[in-house]
């Protein structure tokens, strides 16, 4: 290989080092349980269900005026356990551990403050793209 090609080699070394590695798609309830309205967009205008799950996020294009690009739920331990904050129904008391939550069969998280930490599970059969 002569001096071209060692330059041409480095290059493409140097452009797949640092093109970012694709974002893994995000599973189905983190996606379909986010109202539309509460959608925060993680696209463009005209961007693809392809592109925008290379980048992590979600694609639905059912509803008008709202992103059809946006980012999804944050992951939980469960995929029963993934829900908006407004949709947890209490399962517990205030100051729970989550060792007692989890005794009791319940989604337990303490990130946000003013909502129940302690929480029943929902079902993942109405998750779906």
């Amino acid at each position: 290989m002569g001096p071209r090609g060692i330059q041409l080699l480095a290059i493409l070394l140097v452009l797949g080092l640092w093109a970012p590695a694709r974002a893994q798609k995000p599973s189905p309830c983190r996606c379909s349980r986010i109202t539309p309205q509460k959608r925060e967009n993680c696209g463009f205008p005209g961007i693809t269900s392809d592109q925008c799950f290379a980048s992590g996020c979600c694609f639905d294009s059912n509803f008008a005026g709202v992103p059809w690009c946006f980012h999804p739920l944050p992951k939980q331990e469960s995929e029963e356990c993934v829900m908006e904050v407004s949709a947890r129904r209490n399962c517990g008391y205030p100051g729970i551990s989550p060792e007692e939550c989890a005794s009791r069969k319940c989604c337990f998280s303490d990130n946000i403050v003013d909502v129940p930490w302690c929480f029943f599970p929902i079902s993942v059969q109405d998750c779906h793209y």
